[in-house]
């Protein structure tokens, strides 16, 4: 029998920022006549007019500083995504503007390119404390890569805790050529990446 954890890194690889989607993703989910505004930090957004893109949100039931806390400190993403295989700060002190660091997480195979292991470097554009962040970077692996993503994450304090919300695009010609099956992978990965979020500021840890 296959190894089951290497198996499910596998499978909910390829975020660009990370997991298993309960249905079916749909670019429609990217941009229809009746979406809201695009999520932003410091009104700066996505790439609107990139074809690959996908929102989505969650509740979570634990302290804004915990939640901020576990996003924030992107070396210890891998003590919790099980999907990150590693992290690197390629600066020092708290995440702030201009902070870079650089990320691994392995890519299944589709019918245009192979698995590999995807490398990231991230750069942080805006930050609020408590409020938003949003990054931007080139993925690259062999035989697979993205040009660019650009990420955004939000956090609003609610009844009942925090709602999370999160956008992101790719582009690149390679992702570009499939844009059903990117835009899949990247659903995935961002709502794997928000049960992983979720799950463990919900903990006692």
């Amino acid at each position: 029998m296959p190894d089951t954890k290497i198996r499910r890194r596998t499978v909910a690889a390829l975020p660009l920022a990370i997991g298993l989607l309960g249905g079916a993703v749909t670019p429609a989910q990217a941009a229809t006549p009746t979406s809201p505004a695009p999520l932003s930090c410091q009104g700066k957004t996505i790439d609107t007019k990139a074809p690959i893109h996908y929102r989505t949100e969650t509740l979570i039931n634990a302290p804004l500083s915990k939640i901020w806390r576990l996003q924030t400190d992107v070396e210890r993403w891998p003590s919790w995504q099980e999907p990150v295989l590693s992290s690197e700060r390629l600066d020092w002190g708290p995440l702030r503007k201009n902070s870079r660091f650089r990320w691994t997480t392995p890519a299944p195979p589709t019918a245009t390119t192979p698995a590999t292991t995807l490398s990231i470097t991230s750069t942080v554009h805006q930050l609020q404390r408590g409020k938003c962040i949003r990054w931007s970077g080139p993925a690259i692996g062999e035989g697979l890569g993205i040009d660019n993503g650009i990420h955004v994450w939000n956090f609003t304090e609610v009844k009942g805790g925090v709602l999370v919300r999160t956008e992101e695009n790719w582009s690149g010609a390679q992702v570009e050529a499939d844009v059903p099956t990117a835009t899949k992978f990247l659903g995935w990965g961002l709502e794997a990446w928000l049960k992983d979020l979720k799950a463990t500021a919900e903990s006692r840890c």
